[in-house]
């Protein structure tokens, strides 16, 4: 829809996927830093990773600074192409490390020592995706820092 000189569209889809993307990662990061929502907080979090997974610490750190920090890059659309790499690239090893195994679909029968598929971190790789080629929008922060 047409509406002056801009699109309707333009002016909101990214903050459409900004939103929901930039709170669901900035609650699973919460889980891991602080151990809020139910979890383990940051020792809990490296000594899963590590022995449950073979992560080694520094990646873990890495992929909790992504989570953490990139959504609320998202949330704000600040350093919005950024923060949608490093969440791109935690919904990768996602993939690859824990949920390729389970195949595409969730276990929404939530089947005891079936884990879920690949199905939930394909969505929200393709919204960071689009946000880290698109930007931030209209509504984000970096139009505030980064004037040109």
């Amino acid at each position: 829809m047409a509406k002056g000189n801009f699109e309707v569209t333009d002016l909101i889809a990214p903050l459409m996927l900004r939103i929901p993307l930039g709170l669901i990662f900035m609650a699973h990061g919460s889980q891991k830093l602080l151990g809020l929502f139910g979890g383990q907080g940051l020792t809990g979090t490296f000594k899963t990773f590590e022995e449950k997974m073979g992560i080694p610490p520094i990646f873990t750190l890495l992929a909790i600074i992504a989570e953490f920090g990139g959504g609320f890059g998202v949330l704000t659309g600040f350093l919005t192409r950024l923060s949608a790499a490093s969440l791109s690239a935690v919904m990768l090893v996602a993939i690859y490390k824990i949920h390729w195994i389970n195949g595409f679909f969730l276990n929404a029968g939530c089947v005891p020592g079936r884990g879920h598929g690949i199905e939930y971190n394909i969505a929200l790789l393709g919204m960071a995706l689009y946000l880290l080629l698109s930007g931030g929008g209209k509504w984000c922060l970096d139009r505030l820092v980064f004037r040109s």
